[in-house]
């Protein structure tokens, strides 16, 4: 659950927040009562095996490049010309 917290309180006890945040503690920042943030600690890149990661796609169904290419176009704008 994530603690709230006064924009004042950020301002004046930054350290004690960035400390808490080392923790794993989230905060919800409001401005005159009123949510205005969120600050969460950055999660943490986790490294996955290559033999795992092959294994976790292993029965997944193969992927007609054409047909992707075809969806792709018909959905997305790559048109390269820049905007006015």
């Amino acid at each position: 659950m994530a603690r709230s917290i006064t924009q004042r309180e950020l301002r004046n006890a930054s350290g004690e927040i960035m400390r808490a945040l080392d923790g794993g503690e989230t905060f919800i920042v409001t401005r005159n009562g009123v949510p205005a943030g969120e600050l969460r600690p950055v999660q943490t890149r986790r490294f996955v095996a290559a033999d795992a990661a092959l294994a976790a796609f292993a029965g997944a169904p193969a992927i007609d490049a054409m047909r992707f290419r075809e969806d792709i176009d018909a959905h997305v704008d790559q048109d390269p010309t820049p905007r006015a």
